[in-house]
């Protein structure tokens, strides 16, 4: 087999090193003025393909077989949710389609009710102390 197909494979396997890194998974974080620290999570996704063939050369005084092949590679990054970092609390907002039924907006309101509900017993637990 000729060392064509694996160069084309090497080629094709760096330059997807250059274009995907730890960086197309988690995103440079973002501050805003107020202190809000909002960091991308992407989610990606990598197809690869390569093949060859080596033929049989018409000139007999010719050591090296003439070769055909091709290698390539597909490369998607799909944006899913976004950590959100403020006064040391950590939230992650996924990136969804909008819920589109009562069920499925009551499951999205929980983490939110749940918080109210901390910080709520939290307060009277203060006034309680005082």
């Amino acid at each position: 087999m000729s060392k064509t197909l694996p160069n084309m494979l090497e080629n094709t396997i760096g330059k997807l090193h250059e274009m995907v890194d730890v960086n197309s998974v988690i995103g440079d974080p973002i501050t805003t003025a107020d202190g809000v620290t909002i960091i991308p999570i992407s989610q990606v996704s990598i197809g690869f393909f390569g093949g060859g063939s080596d033929f049989v050369s018409k000139n007999v005084n010719k050591q090296d077989n003439p070769f055909g092949g091709g290698a390539g590679a597909s490369v998607k990054a799909t944006p899913v949710a976004f950590l959100v970092v403020k006064d040391g609390n950590v939230r992650m907002l996924p990136v969804a389609a909008p819920a589109n039924t009562t069920a499925d907006r009551i499951v999205e309101m929980i983490p939110d009710l749940l918080d109210k509900l901390g910080a709520f017993l939290d307060s009277r637990a203060e006034k309680k102390e005082e």
